[in-house]
């Protein structure tokens, strides 16, 4: 059984940093491209970033390029999201998301990825 745990939301100021981390349970981890998505309750839940399954190909969202950097542990069944310059749009629950595809490709579509985490709360006050 497959399981995705995130870690390390939480409140900050605008100009400000945050990690988020996602523990993913299960043997197949290093054949897994993996997502962070956000939702708010006015927005639908769209990607932010994305890594391939060895790492070497990542994606961002216009939004957050330059500010954000997605990482991957295959080693420690871990993925990261690092975010810097936060700003007050960026607040929203974050959701890592793991997708078995094992393709040298980063997907961006939701419909996408297989598995899903609880998500993590992130505010940025301005």
């Amino acid at each position: 059984q497959v399981q995705l745990v995130e870690s390390g939301g939480g409140l900050v100021q605008a100009g400000g940093s945050l990690s988020l981390s996602c523990r993913v349970t299960g043997r197949s981890f290093s054949n897994y491209g993996m997502g962070w998505f956000r939702q708010t309750p006015a927005k639908d839940r769209d990607v932010v970033a994305g890594i391939n399954w060895s790492a070497a190909n990542t994606r961002y969202s216009d939004s957050v390029k330059g500010r954000f950097t997605i990482s991957k542990d295959n080693a420690k069944n871990m993925v990261y999201l690092q975010m810097t310059n936060l700003k007050p749009e960026d607040t929203a629950i974050y959701y890592c998301a793991a997708d078995r595809s094992s393709s040298w490709f980063v997907y961006t579509d939701r419909s996408t990825y297989d598995y899903w985490g609880q998500g993590t709360q992130v505010t940025v006050s301005s």
